[in-house]
């Protein structure tokens, strides 16, 4: 399967590597443009950025996707698999894969929905989050499927998460395989 990979952050990372290696083709990553980072405000490229420019997989940095409605261009996916990627995706876009996108939230929906879920529930006491993956649409999320977590400090929840959702993202592959 022809897989795309959007995601910016470190905890991204885990996801696109049990991509690489898994039996799917991943044929681009789209991820944030680089941005100002440190005390001297440097541009600085994304995590994913730079591990997939490692793995020598193509990177497209698009601001913003209603603006660049071809961002997919020759890679002809079968699925985008999104993990922390940080813009909407237009309507026009979310048909060109013809398995749609899925997107891997390190929440159990509905909880924490937005930004920083994981420092969020952390910081509401709670000791029990997860991964919640679900079929993106122009209404957000449909067909959740949750699978629950551990959580420790904001840190080590957020690698457990990362590493779980690479887990998962190579189960949920196996199983659109056979589809």
């Amino acid at each position: 399967m022809r897989v795309v990979f959007a995601g910016t952050p470190d905890v991204a990372v885990a996801s696109l590597v049990a991509l690489e290696e898994s039996s799917h083709e991943v044929v681009g990553v789209l991820t944030r443009p680089d941005a100002p980072a440190g005390r001297g405000r440097r541009l600085r490229a994304s995590p994913v950025k730079m591990h997939a420019k490692e793995a020598g997989i193509e990177v497209r940095t698009p601001s913003n996707l209603h603006r660049e409605a071809d961002v997919l261009g020759d890679w002809a996916p079968d699925v985008v698999a999104v993990v922390a990627y940080g813009l909407l995706i237009p309507a026009p876009l979310l048909t060109v894969p013809r398995f749609g996108w899925v997107n891997a939230h390190f929440s159990v929906l509905p909880a924490w929905r937005g930004a920083a879920p994981v420092q969020h529930a952390i910081g509401a006491g709670q000791t029990h989050t997860g991964v919640t993956t679900f079929s993106i649409d122009e209404g957000l999320a449909t067909a959740g499927v949750t699978a629950p977590g551990l959580a420790g400090n904001c840190q080590d929840a957020a690698d457990k998460l990362s590493v779980y959702r690479a887990l998962v993202a190579a189960e949920a592959d196996a199983t659109l395989e056979d589809a």
